[in-house]
């Protein structure tokens, strides 16, 4: 769908940026997280394709994960500035899931 959005900052480094959550029904039909993506929006006018990689937090245990797969509670994010900054993502534990692409028409 379009979205219109205007920005205004003293220090643009690092944005606009859009960030992507995909979620999406379980075997038990519980609404669960499939995948954070992040990508940097174009500056410059056209029509720009960009294909976002996709990836979910895991658990850090075999006993986490058989109790979030067997209760529907996994692990997600409560944040989204943690998918778009990077910062504190190095001690957390991810695992790739898919792509998505995205199409930018920048006037």
């Amino acid at each position: 769908f379009p979205i219109d959005i205007t920005f205004k900052s003293t220090n643009p480094s690092g944005w606009p940026q859009i960030v992507v959550s995909v979620y999406g029904p379980d075997f038990f039909g519980n609404d669960v997280v499939r995948g954070y993506g992040a990508v940097h929006v174009p500056f410059t006018p056209g029509r720009h394709t960009r294909t976002i990689a996709m990836f979910v937090p895991e658990s850090t245990s075999t006993l986490q994960k058989f109790t979030s797969w067997f209760t529907g509670r996994r692990p997600e994010f409560t944040d989204p500035r943690v998918v778009a900054q990077g910062e504190g993502r190095e001690v957390t534990r991810v695992r790739s899931q898919g792509f998505v692409t995205i199409s930018f028409n920048v006037v």
